[in-house]
């Protein structure tokens, strides 16, 4: 027995040098080894709870988070008083949508007092992808304050000041991560956006610089190839400009393999979730406003002017709709958005839904009588929506065709959602918005005038106290003078639009595509023969 126990003592206190060598291994790339080496450490000594730590880690790192949330949350029961474990777990529910359990996890982490940097940055990730921008902001501050050299930490600190409105912070930041690490395409990709570029102040030579003929990597290609987009266009060379975005987006065309018939038949799929006649008995509650259209429309504008009223909090872009969609009907693919689910939407308990998904949204919203939430894409589930909440309202922007195509070739969306895949190639941004389109009539038609809107970006430029009297009343809110300076509006946006609309309406925009001539041809021809353009 004494032998025995002496044996078990010495192994579990060799346990730390084997974690310590996996942690290492880890830090190279030799996950494999690695994980040899955690769960030799747990044969001798099972109740380790960093050991389940870096199993989760690992098992994070190659995208499976399901295991990796049973990991974290093993380490947690083990050892509850480390702060990592918890940021870990918060980072892995996030990506999960489990928001709620995701922002207990992170304010138990907080309770710790953590100091080590990848910790304090951990918790502002959760916190920026929770939406709440403001808690986010003094972790990050407080991870490159703790390791000041490290260049990634620098990008969420330049970006989290960038949602906050401050934008001479930011690219003081951005500054700073791209003189550690001038390669960090992600950076030079958003500071170009800060500002408009101008002769005397770019940063074109060195960002071609970076760019490797012989060996492009998509992903860099697109990062770069969009910031001499934007450097070319504020520069007035739009020939060059629209070049640069067709080299960008090729190469990462041909990686993503996009097929224009799936999102075809995902509008068919979407229209059809409201059969003429439908007489829809779902939740009563009237709190949410929800801003759809394509991207680029101006959702974030209308997204502002809404929440400069005091009875209204924005909530932002939120997918809880679609997930809670998703899980009531139990369909297997890993998409959240597909055929199948909106096909089995039928056998789904909308009034249920409606409930849950006005739940879900709590803690951000119920402040206020109201709420916005912003999420373009929720343009495909307004049957449902209006099924599950028939007194809630569906503000539906549109924009010229041409200019809302160009704005979506223009934008560089987050290359891991699916869904906006479309806008790689000209010609499959202008079918894409021949869906939309039809898909919108589709709701024009069945859905009721007092519950389904539609705004023009254009006529909200013109005529904007007459459009924003309309939309106010529309949403069953009284007159109030602060929408009109919706650019006063000073809580954080997390939108490709976090810059413009800290101004006032402007009309640039009205009438862009003009200056690209015969480069738009492709996309075109395409509204052309859908009727949505004229021939020239």
């Amino acid at each position: 027995m004494r032998s025995s126990h002496g044996k078990r003592a010495c192994n579990v206190a060799e346990t730390p040098g084997l974690l310590n060598r996996a942690e290492g291994l880890m830090a190279q790339g030799a996950y494999e080894q690695a994980h040899k080496l955690c769960l030799e450490a747990l044969r001798e000594h099972a109740a380790d709870g960093r050991a389940w730590f870096l199993l989760g880690v690992i098992a994070a790192d190659h995208d499976n988070p399901v295991r990796a949330a049973e990991l974290f949350a093993k380490a947690v029961d083990l050892g509850p008083d480390a702060a990592r474990h918890h940021a870990y777990l918060a980072r892995t529910l996030i990506a999960l949508n489990r928001r709620p359990d995701a922002l207990a996890a992170a304010e138990r982490a907080v309770d710790l007092a953590p100091t080590d940097a990848l910790t304090l940055d951990t918790i502002g990730v959760v916190f920026t992808r929770a939406g709440d921008h403001v808690r986010a902001l003094p972790f990050f501050e407080a991870a490159v304050a703790a390791m000041p050299d490290n260049a990634s930490f620098l990008y969420n600190l330049a970006a989290s000041r960038q949602f906050a409105g401050d934008f001479e912070a930011s690219e003081a930041a951005y500054e700073q991560a791209l003189a550690i690490d001038p390669g960090l395409y992600r950076a030079w990709s958003s500071r170009v956006q800060l500002a408009r570029q101008t002769p005397e102040h770019n940063f074109a030579r060195e960002i071609e610089a970076l760019l490797d003929p012989a060996s492009p990597d998509p992903d860099c290609a697109l990062h770069l190839g969009h910031a001499l987009a934007k450097t070319h266009e504020d520069l007035g060379d739009h020939p060059a400009s629209l070049d640069w975005l067709l080299r960008a987006k090729a190469a990462k065309r041909k990686v993503i393999g996009y097929a224009p018939d799936q999102d075809a038949a995902l509008f068919a799929a979407a229209a059809a979730s409201f059969p003429a006649g439908t007489v829809p008995d779902g939740d009563p509650s009237a709190e949410p406003i929800f801003v759809v259209g394509l991207p680029r429309s101006g959702t974030t504008l209308i997204d502002r002017i809404l929440s400069s009223h005091p009875d209204v909090t924005s909530a932002g872009e939120l997918s809880n709709f679609a997930l809670l969609l998703k899980r009531a009907a139990g369909t297997p693919s890993n998409l959240v958005m597909d055929v199948e689910t909106f096909a089995a939407a039928e056998a789904v308990d909308l009034t249920r839904l409606g409930a849950d998904y006005v739940a879900s949204t709590r803690p951000l919203t119920g402040v206020t009588p109201r709420f916005t939430d912003k999420m373009p894409l929720n343009i495909l589930y307004a049957g449902l929506i209006h099924r599950a909440l028939p007194n809630a309202r569906i503000v539906c922007l549109r924009r010229d065709p041409m200019d809302v195509c160009l704005s979506n070739f223009r934008q560089l969306f987050a290359t891991t959602f699916s869904y906006y895949n479309y806008a790689f190639d000209l010609e499959d941004v202008a079918r894409y918005y021949v869906g939309f389109d039809r898909l919108v009539a589709r709701w024009r038609a069945v859905l009721p005038a007092d519950r389904f809107m539609e705004v023009g970006y254009e006529d909200m430029v013109t005529d904007q106290e007459a459009q924003t009297r309309r939309l106010l009343a529309f949403c069953g809110l009284t007159w109030d003078a602060r929408c009109l300076s919706f650019h006063e509006n000073t809580a954080p946006v997390a939108t490709a639009s976090s810059v413009q609309v800290r101004q006032p309406l402007y009309s640039s925009s009205v009438g862009r595509w003009r200056r690209y001539g015969e480069g738009l041809a492709p996309m075109r021809r395409v509204l052309a023969d859908a009727g949505l353009v004229g021939d020239a």
